[in-house]
């Protein structure tokens, strides 16, 4: 078997010595197979409270990731209530009764190990690495908090003002932030994706204790949450360990959610940002189906490597045609995402060349469309396209840590674990005629928005321009 560095060499295509030898594809699949990928690994239990755990063995170290996902992110709010989620997140660090603020995270730090949140559009999700013997410190905690939270009136006035700082620095101060901000509440008018996952502003302004408490009791329950256990661990004993610090916790009724469908679009959007920044920008969103929402169950395969086919390193077309030979951007990308409970945006980006407009860089990504919309993708495009995009995913299931975010995300959304091994199969079954056709059918005016920024003069105390890629912003 090759080594994996110099199938890495080959992927990335430093070693042309070796296509003669073995195609991208066949690489991949070496690589893969190195990978830990065994199905029959993987556990799935369900506690009488309703609370869903799924145990993933990986014994390559001995260290494990827990992780405790809420099936609830801003998707779920509505207009006066948006943030909530993200501010709920920052408090669950607050302590309870028998866990004061801030001794959650000593406990971990002294027994060695890492623990944070994050708070999307589809969930929130809670997670501790450590010492592959010590999960139960972790079960025990999350538990707690999952039923016992105090929720102080001093603490949220202090953790609401950290949200409002982080909205100010990382999305108001941030050109590119407020253009894909702004991108995603032109796209959509009913789609729970209008709203930002930090909230807006106004929002946050009056936003209430009583507000998180209602929150909390609402959707912090066994029954809306999931486990998820990756790493050197004994499914049985992980299994025992669950129903001793979960299995007492209450189940309760959960809120009904009504369907919030998107209408129709009927022709091109646009929002420009007029802010201070260094350079102009672009960033255009076609509305596109996730997995389980699309008409056709290949579909979102067919544009992830459609993503590929644009974006897939130097060798990419959005690098070589409009970066190298044309030199109209100074950057460009393209991004999608096959997961999630609503439909989303395929998306691509850009920043002109010194010399070059935004109407001519927004020219040059739409003659990459139309390039796909007529003529089909080689096979050694094609082949060598598909070979990064199933490495990449391979990396994003190198570590325990992806392992588990990959699982959490999949369950939360409804798709269920076993999504996950269809992956590699399906992609290598998407065909040149499937990616024209979903080009055709997706990549249209009619479903296009775009947002760009109009830079003003950068005031001396104005926080630096970040240039982040489509797919970053995703």
């Amino acid at each position: 078997m090759l080594r994996k560095d110099t199938i890495l060499a080959l992927l990335r295509g430093r070693n042309p010595h070796m296509m003669n030898k073995i195609s991208p594809l066949v690489a991949v699949f070496l690589l893969i197979g190195a990978a830990p990928a065994d199905p029959a690994a993987l556990h799935e239990y369900r506690l009488d409270n309703g609370m869903k755990v799924v145990i993933k063995e990986d014994h390559r170290a001995p260290v494990v990731i827990s992780q405790v996902w809420y099936r609830v992110g801003s998707a779920d709010e509505h207009s006066g209530l948006t943030g909530v989620s993200h501010v709920l997140e920052h408090m669950m660090f607050k302590g309870t009764e028998r866990y004061p603020a801030g001794r959650f995270s000593e406990i971990i730090a002294e027994n060695g190990g890492q623990e944070n949140a994050f708070t999307a559009r589809d969930y929130t999700a809670y997670y501790q690495l450590l010492e592959a013997s010590r999960f139960p410190i972790s079960f025990e905690l999350e538990a707690d908090r999952m039923a016992n939270l105090l929720l102080p009136e001093e603490a949220f006035v202090k953790e609401l003002n950290v949200v409002k700082e982080e909205r100010r620095l990382r999305t108001e101060d941030n050109p590119n932030a407020l253009a894909y901000e702004q991108l995603y509440a032109t796209a959509f008018d009913n789609s729970p994706y209008h709203n930002p996952v930090i909230g807006w502003m106004g929002d946050l302004d009056s936003l209430q204790l009583a507000d998180l408490r209602r929150w909390y009791r609402q959707w912090y329950a066994p029954d809306n949450a999931i486990l998820v256990v990756v790493g050197d661990v004994d499914p049985r004993a992980v299994y025992r360990g669950a129903v001793q610090y979960f299995g007492a916790l209450d189940a309760h009724p959960l809120p009904p959610v009504k369907p919030r469908p998107e209408p129709r679009q009927r022709g091109l959007r646009r929002a420009l940002v007029k802010a201070p920044a260094e350079l102009p920008y672009i960033v255009m969103g076609y509305k596109a189906p996730v997995l389980g929402r699309a008409e056709a169950d290949w579909e979102p395969y067919a544009l992830e490597v459609l993503a590929g086919v644009l974006d897939g390193g130097r060798s990419a077309r959005l690098s070589r045609e409009l970066i190298r030979e044309q030199e109209v951007a100074a950057s460009a990308g393209a991004g999608y995402g096959l997961y999630g409970r609503h439909n989303g945006l395929f998306l691509m980006d850009g920043i002109p060349a010194a010399g070059h407009s935004l109407a001519e860089l927004e020219q040059a990504l739409q003659g990459e469309v139309e390039r796909l919309r007529k003529t089909l993708v080689g096979p050694h495009e094609l082949q060598r396209v598909k070979a990064q995009v199933l490495a990449e995913e391979v990396y994003r299931r190198d570590s325990v840590s992806r392992q588990a975010n990959l699982i959490g995300m999949v369950e939360t959304i409804g798709l269920g674990w076993r999504v996950l091994e269809e992956y590699v199969p399906r992609i290598e079954a998407v065909t040149a005629e499937q990616v024209r056709r979903v080009a055709r059918k997706y990549l249209t005016d009619d479903l296009r928005t775009v947002a760009v920024v109009e830079p003003l003069p950068i005031e001396a105390h104005a926080a630096p321009q970040g240039a982040a890629s489509a797919a970053e912003l995703r």
